[in-house]
C-alpha cells in the first residue's frame, strides 16, 4: 500500500483542485521554492491521515479554508487515494480514496464516495498500519535536519528500522 495520488481543493493556499502526479511506491520528496505551497501540502495529507485536526472549533475549520484573493472558498477537501493491491487496507479494492471534506461548520469523512465517520476512518487507518502514536509516515521539514544532528548511531539505528519497515533491507545489528 502506497499514497498514489493526491487530491486537493480550497485547503489553504490551494484555492483551485489541484492533483500529484502518481507517486512512486517507494519514496517521494516534495520539493519548491519558499512559499510554493510544500508545508500545506504536508497538512493536507495530515489532515485526512492524522489526529493533528481533530475537534476542531468553527474559526479552526475557517483557518483551514482558502483566503487568498478571488472568490471565497466556503468548503475544501484532500482526497488521498491509496495503491491497496496488496490490500493492506482491509478493503476488496485495488485502489482505495479516502477524501475529508470541511467546511465553517462541519468535517465529514468518504471511503470510495461513502460517507463514514471519523472513528471508522482512524480504525480502518490503524488496522493498515497507521498509528495514531507514531505518525511518522509523513516525514516533514526541519525533521531531516533533526535525524541529520543526532549521533551518528541512533541515526544508523533510525536508518536501518526505516528501511527495515519499507522491506528495503531486512533488519540486522550491523552498523554504516
Amino acid at each position: 500500500m502506497y499514497i498514489k495520488k493526491v487530491i486537493i481543493e480550497g485547503f489553504k493556499s490551494y484555492r483551485e483542485e489541484t492533483s500529484t502526479e502518481p507517486f512512486s511506491p517507494k519514496v517521494n520528496v516534495v520539493v519548491g521554492a519558499n512559499g510554493s505551497g510544500k508545508s500545506n501540502f504536508f497538512h493536507a495529507i495530515r489532515f485526512v491521515l492524522s489526529d493533528m485536526f481533530q475537534n476542531l472549533r468553527s474559526e479552526d475549520r475557517g483557518a483551514l479554508l482558502h483566503e487568498g484573493a478571488g472568490h471565497s472558498v466556503v468548503s475544501a477537501f484532500v482526497e488521498i487515494i491509496f495503491d491497496n493491491s496488496d490490500n493492506r487496507i482491509p478493503v476488496d479494492k485495488e485502489e482505495v480514496r479516502l477524501r475529508r471534506t470541511v467546511a465553517s461548520k462541519k468535517d465529514e469523512y468518504y471511503l470510495d464516495g461513502k460517507h463514514v465517520s471519523k472513528t471508522e476512518v482512524m480504525n480502518l487507518l490503524e488496522s493498515a498500519g497507521f498509528s495514531r502514536s507514531n505518525p511518522y509516515y509523513v516525514v516533514q521539514q526541519g525533521k531531516v535536519i533533526n535525524i541529520h544532528l543526532i549521533v551518528p548511531r541512533i541515526c544508523s539505528d533510525i536508518i536501518l528500522t526505516i528501511f527495515a519497515c519499507l522491506d528495503c533491507i531486512p533488519y540486522s545489528n550491523e552498523r554504516f
